[in-house]
């Protein structure tokens, strides 16, 4: 690829899937840098330089006054200009985990994200059905990802839920799929209103969702693998190779390809 799109991963404040996201843009033949809040704040300019911005999982500020809030208000605060003057292009923006939360607090995603029905911590694998339609999403139908948070229930008013509907600016649901099927787990573990996973905006190019598609780039990754290697060792997959790649990586690639 001539001329690799950019994208600039945010960080600071304690976000920490940096790495691994920009290794999954890079992987997917973009060309990804981490930028720090504080930087942008002096040099704002810069986000003009991008095609691609993305808020990264973690836990900003702790937490401490609510899931992203922080974060969030201190974008807003110093960003506001900049940030409408992004979307206003044809750009993409993603939101994960944590960074799904900054993103609704920063008002470009209806719904807000709070604490888990059962209000622990959860780290396991979901499946998810992709119900919109996004550059993010193109050609998925479902797929797996690991989740990771505290405060991943999604909650919307009724006047917006069916807007999402209308708009089809629902990006996926919980679903019972092959992994909540084999380890018999229950699809929605958070309570998400309405089994939502993740939402969209501007016409499909921002999207906000709890899974963590970085941690699901290697094939290896996913709670099935075991099986599923011994079936290609088998011999049941005759003339296929084994995948080194997870259905994570679609995401980051169907991005670098829209730009």
């Amino acid at each position: 690829m001539k001329n690799k799109p950019k994208i600039i991963i945010m960080s600071g404040y304690g976000l920490n899937c940096e790495e691994e996201t920009k290794f999954a843009f890079e992987w997917a033949g973009g060309k990804a840098d981490i930028v720090h809040i504080n930087d942008l704040i002096k040099k704002p300019k810069m986000l003009s330089e991008y095609q691609i911005l993305a808020f990264p999982g973690g836990f900003s500020y702790g937490d401490d006054t609510g899931s992203g809030k922080a974060y969030a208000n201190k974008f807003k605060n110093h960003l506001a200009k900049e940030l409408k003057a992004f979307l206003s292009r044809d750009t993409l923006v993603i939101g994960i985990c944590n960074g799904f939360q900054i993103i609704t607090n920063l008002g470009i995603l209806p719904g807000a994200l709070t604490y888990n029905k059962k209000g622990k911590y959860i780290d396991r694998w979901v499946d998810l059905e992709v119900v919109g339609q996004s550059p993010w999403l193109k050609g998925i139908k479902k797929i797996s990802l690991p989740i990771a948070h505290g405060e991943g229930k999604y909650v919307i008013n009724k006047k917006e839920y069916e807007n999402l509907k209308k708009n089809r600016q629902i990006a996926f649901t919980y679903a019972k799929g092959e992994i909540c099927k084999f380890q018999n787990l229950e699809k929605n573990p958070n309570g998400s209103e309405h089994d939502i996973a993740g939402v969209l905006a501007y016409n499909g190019r921002v999207l906000g969702l709890m899974p963590h598609p970085e941690r699901g780039m290697f094939a290896h990754q996913n709670p099935m693998w075991p099986q599923r290697k011994a079936s290609f060792l088998r011999g049941k997959y005759k003339n296929k190779k084994i995948e080194k790649s997870g259905e994570g990586l679609q995401i980051f690639k169907n991005a670098i390809k829209y730009l």
